[in-house]
């Protein structure tokens, strides 16, 4: 009778094994359908938003494949809770994935489930999981990207790079980073036997079948003389906090998660050491090399950590294989640990609630809001950068259109509204329906004039051109404040200025702001 009962447990087994997946990827897209609809519209989604409005093969500042799903979201009206549900989907997908990737990696219930809650719990990944951005499909694809290279190598059907191809070139019209991981895990595999499936001739028609998805885009910047790369370039010069190796190593493990980060670091000793799988462990330390010479942020290479807590999720196994008490205590200690950082992340708690959280939390932790700071400035509000860019955009768009609205209606017909950055402007487009919009920003200087003259411009958050003498007439008609605003969009003029000395259009080219 021994077989049986053997076959029986045997199957009840493999039976979780595939069933540990579907529920993480549950339990994922649970949490962020829960939390994630809260405070307001991110100013990159409304930004997004817009853009999408506009289809295109590509943009100053984003490939077109976020923006037109942001776009798509908003089709029957304004709805957070839609937009929001895409990026959910696609972590509730990088953890379905990531689970696979512990198959491959050998791993069995238990090495699934520490994967799947060192993904759930990464601050970094829930906020890639919270809010529409061009990492919200990395999320999915480049742990998928690894898990097809592992196939190959461990013997699968060399066609299986046509799908990394495909993978690849959707991850690319996504954001452009996902080409140092590329570079990394090709530069990984050269330096070990595992070179041998780069010979294949599926991998060059995989590649074919990679740029041929990126080319439109590529054609594109190149048409417009690569701006994504002048925006770079230029975010180096005061917009960008720089740090230096020592920092960003801290960074990534805060970002990662400071209490679970062993899950990762454990994974990435255990790749290294493995011979068959060494290739990833050498496309981390590669890939984050090629972040810190280039002064990349944090988040950047940050889809790279499920692969590596799906190796820690494997070697964690096999310590407690036999001690079914330190695996309880393992998942308890996630579940303990793991929502400390969620208010941070997941828009759950009241604005005044988090603030008092916040301060609680880093008094605890010795560390400042500045220590993972991106970009100067933003560490200044009274939120966290990301919260406090979610607040104050119905608001100003509404005292814009009341302006706008108190023109006579021979000034309104030539109006045109001046925004000093993407934000501004695209809160103006989405909850002000209507009124024209222009801005040198970005993506909306391509887009131009309009035709507008200059004759009547309400200016946001600009003093119309006084160092210049741009006006004849320039009239303060408004300053904006709004609660938990980002600090740059705090007590900011609304000037409605007339009679532009110079003709827009030849005004224009100097506006040009790619930052």
């Amino acid at each position: 009778m021994e077989p049986p009962l053997r076959c029986k447990k045997d199957g009840f087994v493999e039976m979780k094994r595939r069933a540990i997946p579907w529920l993480a990827a549950a339990v994922v897209l649970l949490v962020h359908v829960v939390g994630n609809a809260h405070y307001g519209f991110f100013r990159d989604e409304l930004y997004f938003i817009i853009c999408g409005r506009h289809p295109q093969w590509g943009y100053v500042d984003q490939p077109p494949v976020v923006p037109l799903l942001a776009a798509l979201t908003q089709i029957f009206g304004h709805s957070l809770f839609l937009l929001r549900l895409v990026p959910a989907l696609f972590a509730a997908a990088g953890a379905y994935v990531t689970c696979l990737l512990v198959v491959e990696f050998g791993g069995g219930v238990f090495a699934q489930i520490v994967a799947a809650l060192a993904f759930l719990f990464s601050p970094v990944l829930l906020s890639f999981g919270m809010k529409a951005g061009t990492d919200e499909v990395g999320l999915w694809t480049w742990p998928l990207l690894a898990y097809l290279i592992v196939r190959i190598v461990r013997g699968a059907d060399p066609r299986w790079w046509i799908a990394a191809g495909v993978v690849a070139g959707l991850s690319l019209q996504s954001k452009y980073s996902v080409v140092f991981f590329i570079a990394a895990a090709i530069a990984g595999l050269v330096a070990t036997p595992q070179r041998r499936v780069l010979g294949s001739r599926w991998l060059v028609l995989g590649s074919l079948v990679m740029l041929l998805i990126a080319l439109p885009n590529v054609l594109w910047q190149a048409h417009y003389d690569f701006p994504m790369w002048q925006l770079l370039e230029n975010g180096q010069h005061g917009k960008n906090v720089i740090a230096g190796p020592l920092l960003y190593i801290f960074q990534e493990i805060l970002i990662a998660g400071i209490f679970l980060f062993p899950v990762w670091l454990i994974g990435l000793i255990w790749l290294l050491r493995t011979p068959m799988f060494r290739f990833l462990g050498y496309a981390y330390v590669i890939l984050m090399i090629e972040m810190m010479v280039l002064h990349g942020k944090h988040y950047y290479p940050a889809n790279v950590y499920p692969i590596l807590m799906a190796a820690g999720g494997v070697q964690i196994e096999r310590w407690a294989s036999n001690a079914r008490a330190v695996q309880a205590a393992i998942v308890a200690y996630a579940l303990v640990v793991g929502p400390i950082f969620m208010p941070f992340v997941l828009p759950i708690l009241p604005e005044n609630t988090f603030i008092a959280y916040q301060n609680r939390v880093f008094d605890v932790l010795h560390i400042s809001k500045a220590t993972l700071a991106t970009e100067h400035g933003r560490e200044k509000s009274a939120l966290p950068g990301d919260w406090a860019d979610m607040h104050g955009w119905p608001q100003l768009a509404a005292t814009v259109k009341s302006i706008y609205d108190a023109l006579p209606p021979s000034e309104r017909a030539q109006a045109v509204v001046a925004a000093s950055n993407y934000g501004e402007a695209s809160a103006v487009e989405f909850f002000a329906p209507g009124i024209p919009v222009i801005s040198g920003h970005n993506q909306y200087w391509l887009w131009g004039t309009h035709g507008y003259t200059g004759n009547v411009v309400i200016d946001v958050n600009g003093d119309c051109g006084a160092k210049e003498h741009l006006f004849e007439h320039a009239t303060r008609a408004a300053v904006f404040d709004a609660p938990y605003t980002i600090g740059w969009e705090t007590h900011i003029p609304i000037m409605v200025c007339r009679d532009l000395k110079v003709p827009l259009a030849k005004l224009w080219p100097s506006l040009k702001n790619y930052i």
